[in-house]
């Protein structure tokens, strides 16, 4: 029977270099699955939409920036009861890490509700004040309003995945991730289109769909989340051995722990809106250059995902680790821990930066063939692959500082980093350089925002931030 590190981690028990190594890879393995499974997902969705023409694809482009950022905060405050949960659990009081759960789901569903009505009431009106066509924002209008009245389904998700995490199981989100993904193909592939015969395999085959065309996205992502946030809701509740509800525990709501999970949340929430907002003013920036430049950018950025988002994978287990570590007061453990997450989550992204490096034109020639989009597409990513090491390093690290309830101070650093960097550079070399400048500027960008992540971890004033 293989050993539970993590059970040792929060025993007292010590662990060798070896064991620490084994256990961020037992707890990045799966974690890693869920986000490429996630980012495979957004390929198949924009692939599906981009059958029904220009306009559809455009009015689902218009909102995307908005549900991004709705996303964003919820995941925010899911994260403020998560770490905490965490901390409880890696000093062995699982009674209030359930507590905490139970309290968690309360605040975060009474969010959710408020987050719906009003998506849905400004789902009439936003469209229009982002400055879509005419053309393109009834369309807009009614995947942002089916979208809005998924939002409940998606907090609990994001809640249910968070907490099971947090108590050391990475397997369960990583399977029902897989899942989702497979049920948001079938969803959307009948919601999406219409009735029709389809030549498989020399077969011809009748398939019954709804031809709901965007709305039908929106619908078909959402009800893939019901289904398997129905399972992750019994996991949690019913079956985990940490979590599941006890007969003799009531709910004790504690002001505190609020308050600690939006000191935790907050600065999480302002760092998504400062990573957006860095974004949009960047797409400003490159807008003057063209069609050619505006679309290599936007699949540029879809290619590069596949890249980065292993690096999340990890971040996700450093942030339970190094939470369980502190929980158990295993100071002789916590920063060690931190640098060997780093230190994989480095090795990972070099290696998946050498593949985009070499891989580029096969990457942006699936999702265009224009020859002149990709010519400039490749060129692109191959300047954003020298960055990948120092990129991860700033991911992995914003999971260890989470971990320790730090999160003011790595969303100020990334407040400099992109406001401070990222966009005056792309400013002074876009005209000079055009879209291989702002590249250059983002690949800047982010080997120094790894380089400011390093420092403070090595510092360690990260350490028991929470208490």
């Amino acid at each position: 029977m293989k050993k539970d590190y993590l059970r040792a981690l929060r025993d007292g028990e010590p662990l060798s270099f070896n064991q620490r190594v084994q256990l961020i890879l037992k707890l990045s393995g799966p974690a890693i699955l869920a986000q490429i499974s996630s980012i495979v997902m957004q390929y198949i969705d924009a692939s599906m939409v981009g059958r029904l023409g220009a306009n559809d694809s455009a009015s689902i482009g218009l909102v995307s920036s908005s549900t991004w950022v709705i996303g964003g905060i919820m995941i925010s405050l899911v994260e403020g009861f998560s770490v905490q949960m965490a901390h409880s659990i890696g000093a062995k009081d699982n009674k209030r890490a359930r507590n905490l759960m139970k309290t968690g789901v309360i605040i975060d569903m009474l969010i959710a509700l408020l987050l719906m009505a009003l998506v849905m009431s400004i789902s009439f009106y936003l469209p229009g004040w982002l400055g879509g066509a005419e053309e393109i924002r009834h369309n807009a209008t009614l995947y942002l309003l089916v979208y809005g009245a998924f939002i409940p389904v998606f907090m609990i998700n994001y809640i249910t995945c968070a907490m099971i995490q947090a108590s050391g199981n990475m397997k369960i989100p990583s399977i029902c991730d897989t899942l989702m993904f497979i049920l948001d193909m079938i969803f959307n592939f009948i919601f999406i289109f219409p009735t029709a015969t389809y030549n498989i395999l020399g077969l011809k085959l009748k398939i019954y769909g709804a031809g709901l065309g965007v709305a039908g996205a929106a619908l078909g992502t959402g009800v893939s989340y019901v289904v398997v946030t129905a399972f992750l809701i019994y996991y949690m509740f019913a079956k985990s051995d940490i979590l599941h509800l006890r007969k003799d525990e009531k709910l004790k709501i504690q002001l505190a722990d609020i308050k600690k999970a939006f000191k935790i949340s907050l600065p999480l929430a302002c760092e998504r809106g400062i990573t957006s907002g860095a974004s949009v003013a960047v797409t400003r920036i490159i807008a003057p250059l063209g069609s050619i430049s505006v679309a290599a950018n936007s699949f540029a950025v879809t290619a590069e995902a596949l890249c980065y988002m292993p690096g999340y994978g990890v971040q996700s287990a450093a942030t339970t680790i190094i939470g369980q570590s502190i929980g158990a007061g295993r100071n002789d453990q916590t920063k060690k821990l931190g640098y060997i997450a780093i230190g994989t989550g480095v090795i990972i992204m070099t290696l998946t930066g050498i593949l985009m490096y070499f891989l580029a034109p096969i990457m942006i020639g699936i999702l265009t063939p224009d020859p002149a989009i990709k010519a400039l597409g490749v060129t692109v990513l191959r300047i954003e692959a020298f960055a990948e090491p120092f990129f991860a390093v700033s991911i992995v690290a914003s999971g260890v500082f989470r971990g320790a309830g730090d999160t003011l101070a790595p969303s100020l650093m990334c407040l400099f980093s992109l406001w401070c960097v990222r966009v005056p550079l792309s400013i002074m070399l876009v005209k000079p350089l055009g879209l291989r400048g702002v590249w250059i500027a983002m690949a800047t960008e982010l080997t120094v925002r790894g380089i400011i992540f390093l420092v403070r971890l090595i510092r360690g004033k990260w350490e028991n931030k929470l208490y």
